[in-house]
């Protein structure tokens, strides 16, 4: 699209170009003589709004805005995976090779490179093709294939059709000819709004759990493959801790993490951890099916918004080749902070906390990209998005938390007094939930064992009672308690330190899985009614806590191997052994 637009005012990421204009709301634009990258967000008969993505330092009135007559977009294809993006899909080594650590304003660079793969074609000449259907495949790294499809408003019959060989994702590789008769042209890669959702065609039941190895999320709280959840948690409680554990064992086929207005160092830290980390699947570096999207807190701030919008369509891409794709997004706090301080430079009307009015649709509109859908090609897929909340002063309830809620069924709620008392993941039992839990009862009964939500709930019991007995023990102390409810405080602790808090850091326990933390649970149990019916015989708690089998079972986390699930049988004879001398 042609317009000579030149700039009338800059109010730090928010430029104006006055007058009537030809400019459409959402389009990309560029902005001055360095060519920054921005998007349209206001128009009206007088002037026209520009949020720019870039540092807007040095910016004049009367330089030159660059209209493109498309959608903010990026570039969808083979390239992607293994890459480290800021906020609008730039690569960063790249451009780290061109100009050194710090992002020069108007840099440009191709997301995808120009790398040959080797591909293999799934067309022919006079083969009808559909949106959506995949019609090339390629091995993007040594852990995914990578299914080319053809874009989602293209279909019609294939004119021609290169062999078989080695490509970049510039080349066309078919010619399509719609009914219209226009040609298009298809390549590896292809462009997409960052902003509008991939179509599907339908959206499946939730029925099949984000298995992620940590207990306190697999059996008390989890989520479903292609569900939200929100991790809100003040200062200090490991929300960038649990989303790095989530990225590294949940068992999605793919990765976006974006770090949405982060600090450096922490970012820092989980490039380097990413890079290093060998995945448990297959052997090969966890970066062969990660995409990560670094935007720290000193990049511009409108870029934030972009970040998170970049990893969704990312997210979506993948899914639409028929993998489950988990997305961490930490934290949309700072994207909603970045949406206000817009906001007020447009002097917009605001709401709750400075926020503006269309917070909650914005967040609504984010969430909702989440689920797990039949393709247009036929195959399944699922985008889970696990976004951590950074509530001021660890208060739930401020707007982005509690707007949050309303658009995510599972909420793990961090508490800072567990994580003061190194309790990881400090995930509070009595704040947090989840909504799935009925939708994956059945799973779990069929894959796992039929008692497992049986157990899961006499725990859950279990935990209760605790919170009301600790109550009562904080006025008058425990001694005054029954034995059953001295029984109740003990096993609570078991569960709390034996179950709930899990060892990053060591071999067995950074990763559980479901079936291992079912027979915990079992092993738990068993021996809290067994004790429960010694002492429905009168026989003191007081004989039972010197057997040291509590304590004995606090350790089981550690003393037995993911591989070695029988020794858990040695732990049934030591109760039984045990307690049998007390009858």
């Amino acid at each position: 699209m042609t317009g000579n637009y030149k700039i009338h005012g800059v109010n730090g990421p928010v430029v104006t170009v006055s007058g009537k204009t030809a400019l459409s709301m959402n389009e990309m634009v560029f902005v001055g003589e360095k060519r920054l990258l921005a998007e349209v967000i206001r128009v009206d008969e007088k002037k026209a709004i520009i949020q720019v993505y870039e540092e807007t330092g040095g910016l004049r009135p009367g330089e030159p805005v660059e209209p493109t007559g498309a959608p903010m977009s990026i570039a969808l294809g083979p390239g992607l995976l293994s890459g480290i993006f800021d906020g609008v899909a730039n690569p960063l080594k790249v451009i780290a090779e061109k100009s050194g650590a710090f992002i020069p304003a108007g840099i440009q660079a191709e997301s995808l490179g120009d790398k040959l793969w080797d591909v293999t074609l799934r067309v022919k000449k006079g083969d009808k093709v559909s949106p959506g259907q995949i019609f090339a495949e390629c091995s993007e790294t040594g852990a995914i294939v990578h299914k080319s499809m053809i874009p989602p408003d293209v279909s019609g019959v294939v004119e021609s059709v290169k062999p078989d060989g080695s490509y970049t994702v510039n080349e066309v590789l078919c010619v399509v000819t719609d009914d219209r008769l226009n040609e298009h042209e298809i390549r590896l890669q292809h462009r997409w709004p960052i902003k509008k959702p991939r179509p599907v065609a339908r959206r499946l039941s939730l029925t099949k759990p984000l298995v992620t190895g940590q207990r306190v999320v697999d059996t008390f709280f989890p989520i479903a493959k292609g569900g939200a959840a929100a991790i809100p948690g003040g200062f200090g409680t490991g929300k960038t801790m649990m989303q790095h554990q989530l990225a590294k064992w949940c068992d999605a086929d793919i990765i976006i993490y974006i770090g949405c207005g982060e600090r450096g160092n922490e970012m820092t830290n989980a490039l380097a951890e990413f890079s290093e980390l060998i995945d448990p699947k297959t052997g090969r570096p966890l970066m062969d099916r990660t995409v990560l999207i670094a935007n720290t807190s000193n990049m511009p701030v409108a870029a934030r918004e972009a970040s998170i919008y970049t990893g969704i369509t990312m997210a979506e891409y993948y899914r639409d080749m028929g993998y489950n794709v988990a997305m961490m997004a930490d934290s949309t706090s700072r994207w909603a902070e970045a949406m206000r301080e817009i906001s007020g430079r447009l002097e917009e009307m605001p709401a709750d906390e400075g926020f503006p009015a269309y917070l909650p649709s914005r967040l609504s509109e984010f969430y909702e990209r989440a689920g797990c859908t039949e393709n247009l090609n036929g195959t399944e897929g699922s985008v889970s998005v696990i976004g951590a909340v950074s509530p001021q002063g660890a208060d739930f309830s401020e707007p982005v938390t509690q707007n949050t809620k309303r658009f995510t069924r599972c909420f793990w709620a961090l508490d800072k007094s567990l994580a003061y008392a190194r309790h990881y993941p400090a995930i509070n039992w009595n704040d947090s939930y989840s909504e799935y839990v009925g939708d994956l009862s059945d799973w779990y009964s069929s894959e796992v064992g039929e008692d497992f939500m049986a157990c899961r709930t006499e725990l859950f019991s279990i935990l209760a009672a605790e919170t009301g007995l600790m109550e009562i023990v904080k006025l008058i102390g425990s001694d005054v308690l029954p034995d059953d409810q001295k029984l109740t405080i003990e096993t609570a602790r078991v569960i709390r330190v034996g179950f709930l808090q899990q060892n990053a850091f060591h071999k067995d326990d950074t990763y559980v899985e479901p079936l291992k933390q079912l027979k915990m649970m079992r092993v738990i149990l068993y021996l809290h009614h067994k004790c429960r019916d010694i002492i429905a015989r009168q026989i003191p708690i007081s004989e039972i806590l010197k057997k040291g089998l509590f304590d004995k079972l606090v350790q089981m986390k550690y003393d037995i191997p993911n591989t070695r699930l029988e020794k858990f049988d040695e732990y049934y004879r030591l109760i039984d052994a045990s307690l049998s001398e007390l009858s």
